[in-house]
């Protein structure tokens, strides 16, 4: 038998593979389309409101009648300090300005106008809709929601960047832990916005692997049979994949974004804090290259509330300037058949190969 067992019976599906939560690029179609392939569909959800993230569940609830894992950020929200908030004021003027110099009329939000959401009131809603399985990156939640959720019999995975996450993560009682490389697209799950553990996925695995007891998911890097069964050797039990999925058929990225991934190359790709405060890996662009490393970057989630307005009209002028398109390092051809379709075809290679 391929594939190990443990986390396909905690999950309750057929193959222990996840589709990661893409914020900006997942859908609730994308998510039901994995179930349907007999997959861990992934309802990302963010830092929405409560009553948003209730919608989607909803939603999503609608399209499958299968387990699916919802996604929150349990990240950390600085104080809006009056320092703070005259740095605000100064990276919207500077970007406002950047963005005119190219053609981009915008108009960005001041700091009174920002709305930060908590993960609280998430977790209420989630509790109150029935849900099951719950990820979460950017940090650890609190005791008293770990234990809520217990008592509500809901699964927790966590993610880690580093050993040292990992052993807070099982500490914590958190079921399954998401080890996630340097390789991975998007937003890395660090817990300290500040810093970024640069360890590849291989390595990284292997040592949480040695340090933890509870059932591990690898992810970065995963795009075929091959990466897969890799992950396999290491000791993993499951396995997230996203950046295979960003061109699907239920992708919510638009067509010059997805022709944009089709023309990307190895030197393209980089890791970046200028559209959120966080680091993420994507595409670089214009953007990227001008705000990278200047005196204009908010710690998140600042930044990625100030720049929202931006990538929103950016995509409606197809400007890939100044939008931002996440990728991982593992290039390919970025299929835009169905998430369901891509997902069979990655299973039956890894069982091919096997």
């Amino acid at each position: 038998m391929f594939w190990p067992d443990t986390i396909s019976k905690i999950l309750d599906v057929k193959y222990p593979v996840i589709q990661a939560p893409m914020f900006g690029v997942s859908t609730p179609r994308m998510t039901a389309a994995a179930a349907k392939a007999g997959c861990m569909g992934s309802l990302a959800l963010a830092d929405l409101s409560a009553a948003q993230s209730a919608e989607l569940i909803r939603e999503t609830k609608k399209l499958t009648d299968q387990p699916f894992a919802v996604n929150i950020f349990v990240h950390h929200i600085p104080e809006l300090t009056d320092s703070l908030r005259e740095k605000f004021v100064k990276t919207k003027q500077s970007i406002t300005l950047f963005a005119k110099e190219n053609n981009i009329e915008v108009n960005l939000p001041d700091p009174e106008e920002i709305k930060v959401n908590g993960y609280h009131e998430q977790i209420e809603a989630i509790i109150e809709e029935g849900c099951k399985i719950l990820s979460f990156t950017f940090g650890n939640l609190d005791d008293k929601s770990i234990q809520k959720l217990k008592d509500n019999e809901i699964t927790l995975i966590g993610t880690c960047t580093s050993v040292e996450e990992a052993l807070i993560l099982e500490k914590s009682g958190i079921d399954i832990i998401c080890v996630q490389g340097i390789e991975a697209g998007g937003h890395r799950g660090t817990f300290d916005a500040d810093t970024i553990p640069e360890i590849g996925g291989m390595s990284l695995f292997s040592k949480v692997y040695d340090h933890v007891k509870v059932p591990l998911i690898y992810a970065g890097g995963v795009y075929n049979g091959k990466t897969l069964r890799a992950a396999k050797e290491l000791g993993a039990q499951g396995f997230q994949v996203g950046s295979i999925l960003l061109a699907s058929y239920e992708s919510a990225l638009q067509p010059f974004e997805k022709e944009r991934l089709k023309n990307v190359s190895e030197k393209d790709i980089v890791l970046t804090r200028s559209f959120s405060g966080r680091y993420a890996r994507g595409i670089k662009n214009k953007y990227i290259e001008t705000l990278e490393n200047s005196a204009y970057i908010l710690p998140y989630p600042y930044q990625n509330k100030l720049t929202n307005e931006l990538r929103r009209v950016s995509k409606t002028l197809k400007n890939t300037d100044f939008v931002g398109i996440w990728a991982g390092q593992s290039i390919h051809d970025y299929s835009e058949l169905s998430t369901e379709d891509i997902l069979e075809k990655l299973i039956h290679q890894a069982e091919i190969i096997f």
